[in-house]
């Protein structure tokens, strides 16, 4: 669908080494994506999306069957841009405390008495892969919470940095229910994407199978590192955003939460708890990287719209009738789309 941006002004970034950072911005994530291709075919949706997370600094929740890649694409990132990668096999007996680290006795050499030193869990690292997070107890799911909103993690009543940049990318089976436990809502708002990961097209799925029986180790070059992507997330939040974009953002969302005469039937009907004020965060800093890596300077309607999808789907909550009709988060996203109008000029 052509939107009207004629109303949206295109706005120069602030000062001359903004607008060559954005333009750093906007080829690294074209070498980035020719690098990742080296091992992953196709997919390029699900690549736009991951890397939106990384230059926002958010995480990402990616859903889809066994096989599609889903470890391999998050490993491979890490390789591409060079930053330090640990992985986390979620199971019911997982504690806290084999993620954030725990405090163990160690015996001092040269003293020989004993003291507690802090041994850092996994999560002291640049990229997480929480695979297949859905199978411990919420109590352990809970320890990453404060990782991924502060980048940090408390243990023993003592706080430890993490090192920047970092992010968490976790992982479900959407299929296998037996054994899992639901993430809460709290944590899932804490995900700036959900990215659902399908079967490819024939043909790539060929190319698939061809590439994975051969010998194939490529050899990455590294085009943007972990300092540049922590400056990209700063010039992310220094893109201009027009009033009537805000606002349209804003109805997205708000309208997702209506109740009473004046809410839109489907949401009246399907909708129990509407998205959150991330949703609409993530919105506008997912729309403004969006922006710079298509060389603008300015968020869209459209940069707003193409986003839509994996930022509301997790922060839907439908209710009994909607479950027992079958109706899913992505039709009432789509729902969304088409019942809050683009504005066509400035009001």
């Amino acid at each position: 669908m052509d939107l009207d941006i004629t109303n949206i002004e295109p706005t120069d970034l602030e000062s001359p080494d903004d607008i060559a950072l954005a333009d750093r911005m906007k080829n690294g994530r074209k070498q980035i994506l020719a690098e990742l291709h080296k091992k992953i075919i196709g997919q390029d949706e699900i690549i736009n999306q991951a890397l939106l997370t990384l230059f926002v600094g958010g995480n990402s929740l990616i859903v889809g069957v066994p096989g599609l890649a889903k470890t391999l694409l998050v490993q491979t990132m890490a390789q591409v841009l060079d930053l330090k990668f640990a992985r986390i096999q979620f199971t019911p007996d997982l504690m806290p405390s084999d993620i954030t680290g725990t405090d163990i006795i160690q015996e001092d050499p040269k003293t020989g008495g004993r003291k507690m030193v802090f041994a850092p869990g996994p999560v002291f690292t640049n990229i997480l892969l929480a695979d297949e997070i859905n199978r411990t107890p919420p109590k352990t799911q809970s320890a990453l919470l404060e990782a991924m909103q502060e980048h940090r993690v408390t243990v023993q009543g003592r706080t430890y940095e993490l090192e920047e940049p970092f992010y968490v990318f976790a992982t479900q089976n959407p299929i296998e229910l037996e054994g899992t436990y639901p993430l809460p809502e709290a944590q899932l708002d804490r995900f700036m994407f959900h990215i659902v990961i399908d079967h490819p097209p024939e043909d790539e799925e060929l190319e698939v199978v061809r590439s994975t029986t051969i010998t194939n180790l490529p050899d990455f070059q590294h085009a943007v590192s972990g300092a540049d992507l922590i400056a990209f997330q700063m010039l992310v939040r220094k893109v201009p955003v027009s009033e009537v974009v805000l606002r349209y953002t804003l109805d997205l969302v708000r309208t997702s939460r209506e109740k009473g005469t004046d809410a839109p039937e489907f949401v009246s009907k399907w909708v129990q708890y509407g998205a959150s004020v991330r949703a609409a965060q993530y919105l506008i800093l997912g729309g403004k990287a969006r922006a710079l890596t298509q060389g603008r300077y300015h968020v869209s309607f459209e940069d707003i719209r193409a986003i839509a999808f994996p930022v509301l789907r997790h922060r839907l909550l439908l209710n009994f009738h909607a479950e027992s009709e079958g109706i899913t988060s992505d039709q009432i996203v789509r729902e969304l789309l088409d019942a809050v109008p683009v504005p066509a000029s400035h009001m």
